[in-house]
């Protein structure tokens, strides 16, 4: 990687830090050479406007989450383990991965009602991250042990619920026991898509 690339994986580093504590509309160009101790005609060479750094800061932290979450998951046997590995890498990634938490949790909330490429991008973003956690549980039915008939897609909505109730429990409330729930809302989760009858030979 070049200097000038390392630079910029350096500032989006940064502003994805920024973003996850102040929101992506609290990133900017000149926020950012604050922080940075960079000009801001430096910042505006690499992104050329406030939209165009947003963009970038959402496809840097996806990159991020992929790398932490999804692809260390992918590495796990297929069927429940690969789930169990999914939750717990999701669960890292919300607690410690961004001083702000999770970075998409905060940005749903700012754009949901704000049309235009940051919220088209990240609307792709979050159906791709539900199209995996389907997949991933899909396995499961495939394989074992969860019932034919389970719904993989309301079964990654409720697994998505699970943790927006825990980042709310942990940002917001500063719940101590908020991993501990949460961790018990996905048992019950895990529990309710087990296949009786697997369950019953093994």
């Amino acid at each position: 990687m070049s200097k000038g690339a390392d630079t910029k994986q350096a500032i989006l580093d940064e502003a994805t830090r920024i973003a996850s504590m102040v929101g992506l509309g609290g990133v900017t160009i000149g926020s950012l050479a604050a922080r940075t101790q960079l000009s801001k005609s430096g910042l505006f060479a690499h992104f050329r406007s406030k939209e165009s750094l947003q963009l970038q800061v959402l496809e840097h932290a996806t990159g991020k989450f992929v790398d932490g979450v999804i692809l260390p998951a992918l590495d796990t046997p297929r069927g429940e383990p690969r789930l169990r590995e999914l939750f717990d890498g999701w669960l890292r990634w919300a607690s410690d991965a961004l001083p702000g938490g999770c970075l998409f949790v905060a940005a749903g909330t700012e754009f949901d009602d704000q049309p235009g490429p940051v919220r088209d991008r990240l609307v792709r973003n979050q159906r791709d991250w539900m199209d995996v956690i389907a997949q991933v549980f899909r396995t499961g039915v495939a394989d074992g042990p969860f019932r034919p008939d389970a719904d993989p897609d309301q079964f990654a909505q409720d697994l998505y619920g699970v943790m927006l109730g825990y980042h709310h429990a942990n940002r917001l409330l500063r719940d101590p026991q908020a991993e501990a729930r949460a961790r018990r809302a996905f048992e019950v989760l895990l529990d309710a898509a087990r296949d009786p009858q697997q369950n019953a030979r093994n």
